[in-house]
């Protein structure tokens, strides 16, 4: 019987998916061409004081491409960022100041920086490229899920030492992530709710918690629409400053 229970253990290993694998799965994911929304982040600090902002999304290309613009409050409002993605390492990441009449790039030294006071980063705003990480994984029976760490690799100089994250077997939807700081400590948490619209599983909710400073960062998307043929030439600094008014919002 022994015997046996050996065998079906290592066939279970020898045939079982590697980190690397699910990671690739996880990004080939079906996902809509173009999605537009709108985004309300709240920040919460240790006494349960919040501040809530509103944002317009435009993302393509599973969000290698995105402009965002602040609505709201009235101090933040025209604030926006545009990012673009790109395999050789080009990325550009802008964002327009009104109250300065001026566009800032965000250079690589500063992809560490908190994003418009929040818990999420510059970098955090980024996706993540398969081969800029090296993969463990662990399959837990009990709760039908993954267990990944993603250790980003010397090159792509992340601030983060590596990501823990459990993920759903059968969707490959990411439920909640751990992030480490450098010197291998946690810094940051975050939990994941989805919603299915057209049949794409879609980031319906996300709690950023920063753990040192007890500080949380919650984002809703709501009036999400999809596929509606977003031009790649939409996504240039020119269109910083024009906040586009939805059907809705008419």
């Amino acid at each position: 019987m022994r015997y046996y229970s050996l065998i079906f253990y290592l066939l279970s290993i020898l045939f079982s998916d590697t980190g690397y694998e699910i990671a690739e799965r996880m990004i080939n994911r079906d996902a809509p061409l173009d999605i537009k929304s709108k985004l309300i982040m709240t920040l919460e600090d240790k006494k349960g004081n919040t501040m809530e902002s509103v944002i317009r999304s435009y993302t393509k290309d599973s969000g290698k491409k995105q402009i965002i613009w602040f609505l709201g409050p009235p101090d933040s409002r025209g604030i926006s960022l545009y990012k673009i993605e790109s395999k050789n390492g080009r990325d550009v990441m802008k964002m327009w100041l009104p109250a300065f009449k001026k566009i800032r790039k965000i250079s690589s030294s500063k992809k560490s920086d908190s994003f418009m006071g929040s818990d999420l980063s510059f970098e955090d705003l980024y996706n993540r490229e398969l081969d800029d990480y090296l993969y463990t994984i662990e399959f837990i029976e009990k709760s039908n899920q993954y267990i990944m760490t993603s250790i980003p690799v010397e090159s792509i100089k992340s601030s983060y030492s590596k990501h823990v994250s459990w993920i759903d077997k059968e969707t490959l939807l990411i439920k909640k992530e751990e992030s480490y700081n450098k010197s291998g400590s946690l810094f940051k948490t975050k939990e994941f709710k989805y919603i299915n619209i057209d049949g794409f599983d879609l980031v319906k909710q996300i709690t950023v918690v920063d753990i040192k400073k007890n500080h949380k960062t919650h984002l809703k998307f709501e009036e999400m629409v999809l596929n509606s043929g977003i031009n790649d030439d939409f996504f240039h600094e020119k269109n910083l400053r024009r906040i586009p008014i939805e059907k809705s919002e008419k």
